[in-house]
């Protein structure tokens, strides 16, 4: 190999500046490494900070002693690994986690909570409860809220309302502040400077020697003398990567929660498998569970995540495009696939994931937790996701149609900027026909003939009638589609998270095919696999740990 130029260097080298980065930065440099964050975007916090700051420490935190709830690490490790625990369609939560990287996380949720507190983090002064939990544990309640205080929300480039500024929670809330310290600590964050690879003494072997990344135009490589750390937030974002998993995620799928503000682009988990890293836990991506997929909540807009909307004030809203229209009651709409046809019953919802008290009577790892849950499949994502009977892969666009009646009863203004016509992600037309029609955009692969879709409204509007849903068994349809203007606004699945990764060890070293540590190569949160729990938690832990290991840090 030829001899690597540097152009800078630093003891430890992290890359990405969300809930892996940060806190890993930071507690390098307080144990008195030299640190530098490279960041891809122009602005620090990654899918951490569009995130509803919502985050499940648990295990006997100061939070929850305080509001007398009983919980331990141990109790947590139990409920995270407990094989009995399975969601209402019959798939488990919890069975497929990686129990040593599991068992570290139980051990450090307590210090994390403790040190975030210590960082300027201010949460929601409430007790611990389960808003915003994904398969984080039965027992115990465990999420805690970081509150918005006076920083900017990055969904409107304004601080939250001084009311509610202590009382809302957001991923401004705990990454702002997170920037503060890891600025005051010395930190080095780099800026518009993307890795695009990962330097060891080897193609496949050795000691990992630090990075290269691109800014301006120009190539840099960065040494980095004891470690890197991954931290580049999953890979839910890139195309290929994801159909590894499963085939249907085609481009249609293209309103990634967290986008336009950052990408999960796969850049960590592709540049450690380039030098022989393997992945793990890929059994929890296609589970269906928790939110790796979800249904829209805003529609009419490329970026439909229920829990992030973009407001025009938005630093990032020129890429965005619109807000979209929330939707308050889906029997204000239809859903229908490329050819214009219903496909499911759109109340229908997405995944659940277990939760305090999803089950009642809970019992550790007791075969009776299963018989506790009702059978009820949450189908709508499949059958949105199962196309139109092409040979060809990807479930297409779907469409939520509506007309102007609906938009009085949602309060709905149907123009720009709450809708993207600009880019074809909303149509509007006087007549159903027209509406059809005028569907043209790049991921509507098929023409949609207006006579087709007349025919499914019609048929939909005569179960209106008679009260019954003679297709897909809605409950009591109640609004018929019969006032000009006729809308269809963009209402395709939004992917998520990332539960599948690089192979991690409980000290979040990287692991390559043979089962051999990588030297020098560490990861975390969404880019290592392992671990099927939504949220902010396991990626800040994972920092944590990820710090102390390359820095040699005691426990």
């Amino acid at each position: 190999m030829e001899p690597i130029t540097w152009h800078d260097e630093a003891d430890v080298v992290v890359i990405g500046s969300g809930a892996v980065g940060l806190p890993a930065a930071i507690a390098a440099r307080e144990a008195g490494a030299s640190v530098i964050v490279v960041e891809a975007e122009n602005d620090i916090g990654g899918h951490a900070i569009t995130s509803g700051g919502n985050v499940p420490l648990g295990g006997g935190t100061s939070a929850q002693k305080k509001y007398g709830i009983v919980d331990s690490p141990d109790l947590l490790f139990g409920d995270l690994t407990d094989w009995t625990v399975v969601e209402p369609n019959g798939h488990p939560d919890y069975r497929y986690n990686d129990r040593e990287i599991v068992r570290a996380f139980a051990d450090n949720n307590v210090p994390a909570y403790e040190w975030l507190v210590a960082h300027g983090v201010v949460f929601v002064d409430k007790a611990p409860d389960e808003r915003g939990g994904n398969a984080v544990g039965n027992s115990a309640p465990r999420e805690m809220h970081a509150a918005a205080m006076e920083w900017p929300l990055i969904q409107t480039g304004a601080p939250a309302d001084p009311e509610v500024a202590a009382t809302m929670s957001t991923g401004n809330g705990l990454m702002r502040p997170l920037e503060v310290a890891a600025r005051r600590a010395g930190v080095r964050i780099l800026l518009e400077h993307r890795m695009t690879a990962i330097h060891r003494e080897e193609p496949t072997s050795g000691r990992v020697l630090g990075i290269a990344v691109t800014h301006a135009g120009t190539v840099r490589n960065i040494r980095a003398r004891k470690a890197v750390i991954i931290g580049t937030g999953g890979s839910q974002g890139n195309i290929e990567f994801r159909r590894m998993f499963d085939p249907r995620l085609t481009e249609e799928y293209c309103g990634l929660a967290g986008m336009p503000w950052s990408d999960q682009d796969a850049s960590g988990e592709l540049a450690a498998m380039a030098i022989g890293a393997a992945l793990w836990g890929l059994a929890n991506q296609v589970a269906e569970f928790g939110w790796q997929i979800t249904k829209p909540g805003l529609i009419g807009c490329q970026f439909n995540y229920v829990n992030l909307q973009w407001m025009p004030g938005s630093p990032v809203f020129p890429k965005a495009r619109a807000s979209g229209l929330r939707v308050q009651d889906w029997h204000d709409v239809i859903h229908v696939n490329m050819l214009g046809r219903r496909f499911y019953d759109e109340t229908g919802l997405h995944f659940s994931a277990n939760n305090h008290g999803s089950i009642t009577a809970y019992e550790p790892l007791s075969h009776r937790n299963a018989s506790n849950i009702t059978y009820a499949p949450n189908n709508w994502l499949n059958a949105a996701m199962a196309g139109i009977g092409e040979t060809r892969n990807g479930g297409g666009a779907i469409w939520a149609i509506f007309d102007a009646a609906a938009v009085a009863r949602e309060a709905w203004d149907p123009r720009p900027p709450n809708v993207d016509t600009e880019a074809g992600f909303f149509f509007s037309a006087n007549t159903l026909e027209e509406l059809a029609e005028s569907i043209v955009m790049p991921h509507q692969r098929v023409p949609m003939r207006g006579a087709d879709l007349q025919a499914t409204v019609a048929r939909y509007n005569t179960f209106v009638e008679n009260g019954i849903d003679e297709d897909f068994d809605k409950s009591e349809p109640r609004y018929k589609i019969e006032t000009p203007p006729f809308y269809a606004a963009w209402a395709t699945p939004v992917l998520h998270d990332s539960l599948a990764g690089l192979r991690i060890d409980a000290e979040c070293r990287v692991i390559d095919m043979r089962g051999a540590v990588i030297p020098g190569l560490y990861c975390g949160g969404e880019s290592a696999g392992g671990f099927g729990q939504h949220g902010l938690a396991r990626a800040i832990c994972q920092g944590l740990i990820a710090a102390r290991s390359a820095t040699g840090t005691p426990a």
